[in-house]
């Protein structure tokens, strides 16, 4: 029996607002710092209400760029951050459903041996690797490309080992009807296994997506030509020039932006997110 008691409803509504206001609160002074002036936002108060430059500041950041540090304009910019982003986790994505597939539906030797390489590559987060994984990126001319900022951070583990546990749940007898079928190992990957990973894939395309947006050290590192400049490196650049004071209206405005893409991509994504994670057949 439930036992209903009003003031526990009341109560959980009430801890449910005060933690979207916490979350949301910061949102909310950087899209109100986006529509103000630059002279506004150094004197205090923090401003709380929007103001009367919103639409100039969104129009010179995407059409100009920054007139200090970077005359990049902020399209270019998101463009690189997305190529990068996509190419990461779709990269990722096939990687791993390819070498999946391999370990567990091929018999070869040190089959399990190389399975368990890959997952020890978990151990070793890029910070580790990135000084010979830099030396291989520059050896084969890499440097300030789309390539070297998309190769190196393709291969994924983590998703390797989520697809390699649910293709193990797949039934025995599925795979001898696709034989008799006259099935080979290609149209039973690509007309069956793909199909039923679809939940899986929309998950983990979500996380690495995100994963690729958010990239800071490795774009940094690999790229001198602003051309080439992500979202995130634009942020920081302009947060600690040197030689002037940050525009931090412009700055609010390039951090709005930058926060469109991911949160539409979750958006759109949702349901095939959460399916694709509490799936009962993972």
């Amino acid at each position: 029996m439930v036992e209903n008691r009003p003031w526990l409803t009341v109560f959980a509504h009430i801890v449910l607002i005060l933690g979207v206001a916490v979350i949301a609160f910061p949102i909310w002074i950087t899209f109100v710092a986006s529509t103000h002036d630059s002279a506004t936002m150094l004197r205090p108060p923090v401003p709380l209400l929007p103001g009367s430059h919103m639409v100039e500041n969104y129009t010179r950041v995407l059409g100009e760029g920054f007139a200090q540090a970077s005359r990049t304009p902020l399209w270019q910019v998101l463009a690189n951050s997305l190529i990068m982003a996509l190419g990461v986790c779709i990269g990722k994505i096939a990687i791993s459903l390819i070498a999946a597939y391999a370990i567990v539906y091929f018999r070869f030797p040190l089959r399990m041996t190389a399975f368990w390489m890959i997952f020890i590559t978990l151990m070793l987060p890029i910070e580790v690797r990135i000084v010979p994984t830099y030396n291989v990126v520059a050896n084969f001319g890499m440097l300030n490309s789309y390539g070297g900022l998309i190769v190196p951070l393709i291969a994924s583990a983590t998703a390797t080992f989520l697809f390699r546990q649910f293709f193990l749940s797949v039934p025995d007898e599925l795979t001898e009807a696709a034989r008799v079928d006259g099935a080979g190992p290609t149209r039973f990957f690509f007309d069956i296994l793909l199909p039923m990973s679809r939940t899986s894939i929309a998950a983990l395309f979500v996380i690495q997506f995100i994963y690729g947006w958010n990239q800071y050290l490795w774009p940094l590192l690999i790229t001198t030509e602003e051309s080439f400049y992500t979202v995130i490196m634009t942020l920081s650049r302009q947060a600690n020039v040197v030689d002037g004071v940050p525009q931090w209206n412009l700055i609010m405005t390039v951090g709005m932006l930058a926060m469109l893409p991911p949160v539409l991509v979750v958006v759109l994504m949702q349901r095939q997110f959460v399916r694709g994670l509490v799936e009962t057949e993972k």
